[in-house]
């Protein structure tokens, strides 16, 4: 599901994990992935420049309103569009939605909200940065639960992440250990969400979009009850002060044709091609924060961010499952 978690829900599934949507139109990997990357980085600075840009500090909210758009959204495709056909072939039970889909949507919810939040404390090239240790967090959980056996290959790989990644974190001018500690939990609660997904959900396949048109609800009514416990009435007086129904609605429009990108690029690109315009989409990210928002990088962060990245393209290459 890709959600960027920024507003992003973060890996892809696999193209023989999901179909491709039935519609006429015919894209090659080498039309989307630009698309694909434009739009995934426009969300990440999007979501930055409301937050310390516009001084709406506000990430539950703000959250919560792109579920209520991506829930009309997909259900609007639904009715016009052929994208969401494949969600005719799931069906749901109460004891699957309370078991499964309940479970994982707040594990999701709190992944985004949490993601959100690391940007009021931290650059923006270092939460992309930390974003690295996802795959070692998933392996680390399946380890741990014994839902995989441990390997050299895969345990070298984590160490090489995972060095890359302290390097990366040791060199960060703006280092803030709350802020860290926000991003830590949500790469822990994205890991859990992708592990139990491959537990309950084993076997029944859903695309990004078809995934978001059933958690979206879910995650936007989860937010709502938490809303105001955490932000209360404050972000519904200040949001036309600060933001305005202009920004409101791009921002949560750029994020949902972000997800409408992504079924196009698994049904266009291998396991490989997505691995690399993942890659190559952080390292873009990472260069136009410093361009565009003039944040320093250090020598030691972009040795620690480049032994990362080996790392991550070793292990989606390398056959993580093995």
């Amino acid at each position: 599901m890709e959600y960027d978690k920024d507003n992003e829900a973060v890996d892809l599934p696999s193209p023989a994990s999901s179909s491709p949507p039935k519609s006429k139109l015919k894209l090659t990997a080498a039309a989307i992935i630009p698309v694909w990357m434009a739009l995934s980085t426009g969300v990440i600075i999007y979501n930055n420049y409301l937050y310390n840009t516009l001084e709406f500090k506000f990430p539950v909210f703000l959250v919560t309103w792109h579920l209520i758009f991506a829930t009309i959204g997909t259900r609007v495709l639904k009715r016009t569009t052929h994208l969401l056909d494949a969600a005719d072939n799931v069906h749901i039970t109460k004891d699957m939605f309370l078991r499964s889909f309940l479970p994982i949507g707040i594990l999701f919810s709190g992944s985004l909200v949490l993601s959100n939040k690391a940007y009021l404390y931290l650059s923006v090239h270092y939460i992309q940065m930390l974003k690295a240790f996802n795959p070692v967090a998933i392996l680390l959980i399946n380890w741990g639960a014994r839902l995989q056996d441990p390997n050299k290959k895969l345990g070298l790989i984590v160490l090489m992440i995972s060095m890359g990644v302290a390097l990366a974190s040791k060199g960060e001018l703006r280092f803030d250990l709350v802020g860290f500690l926000i991003q830590a939990a949500a790469v822990a609660f994205e890991a859990s969400r992708l592990v139990m997904i491959e537990i309950l959900l084993h076997g029944l396949k859903m695309d990004p979009l078809v995934s978001l048109h059933y958690y979206a609800p879910v995650c936007a009514v989860i937010n709502l009850l938490i809303l105001p416990f955490t932000e209360g009435l404050e972000p519904f007086y200040e949001v036309n002060n600060l933001v305005g129904p202009f920004f409101l609605v791009t921002n949560a429009a750029v994020a949902f044709f972000l997800n409408i990108a992504a079924v196009y690029l698994v049904g266009a690109g291998s396991g490989l091609v997505l691995t690399l315009a993942g890659v190559l989409k952080d390292i873009i990210l990472v260069t136009s924060s410093v361009l565009l928002l003039g944040v320093q990088v250090t020598p030691l962060q972009i040795l620690g961010y480049s032994i990362a990245l080996v790392g991550l393209v070793l292990y989606k290459t390398s056959g993580s499952k093995k």
